[in-house]
């Protein structure tokens, strides 16, 4: 697991009326930048595990997602439509000690869903 001593920004910050990027997003992209340690992204479908630690009782969680994400797919240079597996957590912390925990993995077998028309067959193992 990849910590990174940074602030998440919520996708309420980042962008302003219908995505016009805001300077706290900016900033963000710098700081998340300069904090990311060299890591080769693997080949195929992903899976992403993502910890946020927030002082504020009131952040959304998966408006957290998006932005971090998008960062991490500018920085290391893949696209993020290869995610299909998402474990999140959110954490309360004292303010001043917000933090985003983030692990990259494959997916070895990729879930299969079929549908019927009329109703979802989910597999069963």
């Amino acid at each position: 697991m990849v910590h990174l001593d940074v602030k998440p920004l919520s996708l309420n910050n980042a962008y302003r009326g219908r995505r016009f990027k805001t300077p706290e997003l900016e900033q963000f992209k710098k700081d998340v930048g300069r904090l990311l340690p060299r890591l080769e992204i693997p080949a195929g479908p992903l899976s992403v595990t993502y910890t946020f630690g927030v002082s504020s009782k009131a952040a959304d969680g998966d408006n957290l997602i998006k932005v971090f994400q998008d960062c991490l797919g500018e920085c290391y240079d893949f696209n993020d439509k290869r995610i299909y597996e998402w474990h999140v957590c959110k954490i309360d912390v004292p303010k001043g000690r917000e933090y985003i925990e983030f692990h990259i993995s494959t997916i070895d077998t990729m879930p299969t869903v079929r549908y019927t028309g009329t109703k979802v067959d989910l597999p069963t193992n």
